[in-house]
This record gives C-alpha cells, sequence and structure tokens, in this order.
C-alpha cells in the first residue's frame, strides 16, 4: 500500500457521516475512471483499535459491517456491541487455537492461507451449525514478512477446499507492498486479479472467485481501477492510528 495522510480522528456521529461519505465519494469517482459500477465496490470499515464507544457513533452512522485484525479485540467488541446488530470480518492472521472463536461470532474471515486453518475453522463451525464467508489471502508482494500463500501455490490449495462444507469462498485478498511508489502497488493488485482469473477457469464446483479484497486508506482507489471488489478502509473513516499500517506491515 502506498502510505496515508493523516486523518483527523472522528469523534462524533456527524464526523463519521462526514468521513463515511467522503470515501464514498471516492470510491466512487474511482469506478468512474475505469468505466465501473460503484456497487461493484463494497466499502468495509476497518475498527481496529477504535474504542468501543466510538464504534457505537459509527454504527448510528450507517456502518453494519466492521472489520478486525486481531480476534481476541473483534471477539470483546462482538460480545460488548451484540445489541447493535453488526456483523465482523476478521481480517488478520489466524491461529488454529482461535479458530473457535471465530467460528462463534464472526460473518467474514479474509485471511484463510493454510489448510490447517481451514480444517480448524470446519470442524468448529459444524459444531455450532454455522457456515463463514471466507477469502483466500495471496501474498502477492513476496514479502517474507506477510502472511498468505505464495501465488504459485494458490491452485493446489483451492482444490482442497471443498473438502470444508462450511467454508464459503467468496474469492482472494492481498495486502500491497508498503512503499510510495504507485506502479508497484498496482503490481500487486493486478497479480491478484490475474490470478483469480486463472481460477475461475479450473475452480472446483461450489467455490466463488468473484471477490477481490485489496486496498486499504492508502491505496483504495488504485485497487478499484484494477478490480477490486472489496477495499479494507480504516484510517480515512476513524482516524489516524497512533501505530501507522508499517507496524502491522512491516517492509
Amino acid at each position: 500500500m502506498t502510505v496515508p495522510a493523516r486523518y483527523e480522528t472522528a469523534r462524533t456521529e456527524d464526523d463519521f457521516v462526514r468521513n463515511l461519505a467522503a470515501v464514498r465519494d471516492r470510491i466512487a469517482a474511482a469506478a468512474r475512471r475505469v468505466d465501473r459500477d460503484v456497487a461493484e465496490v463494497r466499502l468495509l470499515p476497518v475498527s481496529k483499535t477504535v474504542p468501543e464507544d466510538r464504534l457505537r457513533l459509527a454504527v448510528s452512522a450507517g456502518m453494519t459491517r466492521l472489520g478486525e485484525n486481531k480476534v481476541q479485540e473483534a471477539a470483546r467488541k462482538a460480545e460488548n456491541l451484540a445489541d447493535l446488530g453488526v456483523e465482523w470480518a476478521v481480517i488478520g492472521h489466524l491461529q488454529t487455537n482461535k479458530a473457535k472463536d471465530v467460528a462463534a461470532f464472526a460473518s467474514e474471515f479474509q485471511a484463510l492461507d493454510s489448510v490447517r486453518i481451514a480444517e480448524a475453522l470446519d470442524r468448529r463451525l459444524q459444531d455450532a451449525g454455522r457456515g463463514l464467508d471466507v477469502f483466500v489471502q495471496v501474498n502477492t508482494s513476496d514479502e517474507q514478512s506477510k502472511y498468505g500463500l505464495a501465488p504459485a501455490d494458490v491452485p493446489a490449495f483451492v482444490k482442497e477446499l471443498p473438502a470444508f462444507s462450511s467454508l464459503r469462498v467468496k474469492g482472494l485478498m492481498t495486502l500491497a507492498e508498503f512503499t510510495p511508489d504507485a506502479d508497484r502497488v498496482r503490481a500487486c493488485f493486478r497479480r491478484l486479479r490475474t490470478l483469480r482469473d486463472h481460477l475461475r477457469e479450473d475452480a472446483p464446483d461450489g467455490l466463488s472467485f468473484d471477490e477481490l479484497s485489496m486496498g486499504m486508506s492508502g491505496d483504495y482507489e488504485l485497487a478499484i481501477t484494477e478490480g477490486a471488489t472489496v477495499v479494507r478502509v480504516g484510517q480515512a473513516i476513524f482516524g489516524s492510528r497512533p501505530t501507522t499500517d508499517a507496524h502491522y506491515w512491516p517492509r
């Protein structure tokens, strides 16, 4: 991703309404630049590190699904904000011992990158009588610091997924390289789109690869021009975090 600007902290419902409108306007403009229908792009607000009192205001401003990186934080918020009817997407790396938690509350998991995680999630979901939308995470930047499958390993991996009937495969997810070089960021997004197109040609029955989750506050407009159907935007909505994205996705 490119380095995002600094954003003022949203502290009131009006702040959230204004920030959401600004992001949606930019999403629409990016879609128009490449003759895409803006309805093809879903905005996923990412609320990691945002306290629950502010999330209540964000939900009042119109947010119905929120994304979180850390399972423990997401589970706590899901329990404490259960009265709001919010859906939760887990977008960060998952350890197998946390699969039970995700199976209990999440509507979406965007970081599937191993058969072990698929097995653990499916077992817990079967016990709970639930299904879960999942995205396969791909490391399109070839960075050692990032999770996700190498693009070359994805075709074999997805052939394993029909065995896990509780997992509803929706598409692919990636984190672009953390760099101000827009061409290198675009290359990551194009690599994911090309991989998705190849997977569609030989996808196992029952698996969908319609969705591409890519793009964050610093690069979601680039991602949309390269085919993103889900953009994960946090700081542009909630305000800059004390720790930068480089802390979560180091060089």
